[in-house]
């Protein structure tokens, strides 16, 4: 996916200055595909070149003029065929993961300290994504236009709690490693002692 087709799929819900559209990847879009506010103002002005969407200038007092964002039938099409083609399933690239997996070769603290922040890290999410969940869909249910928005926040729900659970059992299991490591064994320190 490429950011364009994340700005046309932002602009389906409503037209949107660029500061929406990048207030909109902070709180939902963001969660999935990330994308900094220089970003999503330089693909703008691309979207705008192809015509997929147009700017409006709305004269405000006081502050300055905004630019209202709204998709073009050029970007509507285009949307929907990006959204016809199949999707690639995510890769993933986790420096963590790579240091977990050469375990026995690092240091078993800095890699704990790193999983509890990462604990903590998901842990909020978790708690932005059922505070969103609360808030957007109190019923647990929602209209068939915004189905896909609930089924995402389910994914996110999941995701996050279990990736939470999963940073608890490492971190119980390097913190047993640590443990261990620091056990010394009572014939050893009998002899030292005597010695």
């Amino acid at each position: 996916m490429a950011l364009g087709d994340a700005i046309l799929a932002c602009l389906t819900e409503r037209p949107m200055t660029g500061y929406e559209l990048a207030k909109t990847f902070d709180a939902s879009i963001g969660f999935f595909w990330k994308a900094d506010h220089q970003q999503i103002y330089r693909e703008l002005s691309r979207l705008r070149d192809r015509g997929h969407v147009q700017g409006r200038e709305v004269v405000q007092s006081g502050k300055p003029n905004k630019l209202v964002y709204t998709l073009t039938p050029e970007g509507r099409a285009a949307l929907r065929h990006w959204a016809a083609r199949p999707s690639s399933p995510a890769s993933m690239k986790d420096d963590l993961l790579v240091r977990l997996y050469a375990l026995d070769s690092v240091d078993v603290e800095p890699l704990r300290d790193d999983l509890m922040a990462r604990l903590e890290h998901h842990r909020d999410r978790l708690a932005r994504y059922e505070r969103l969940l609360t808030k957007r869909f109190p019923q647990g249910t929602a209209s068939a236009a915004d189905t896909g928005k609930l089924l995402l926040l389910h994914m996110g729900l999941r995701h996050e709690r279990s990736v939470a659970e999963w940073c608890e059992e490492a971190i119980d299991a390097l913190s047993a490693i640590s443990s261990r490591a620091n056990l010394v064994p009572l014939a050893d320190s009998q002899h030292d002692s005597n010695g």
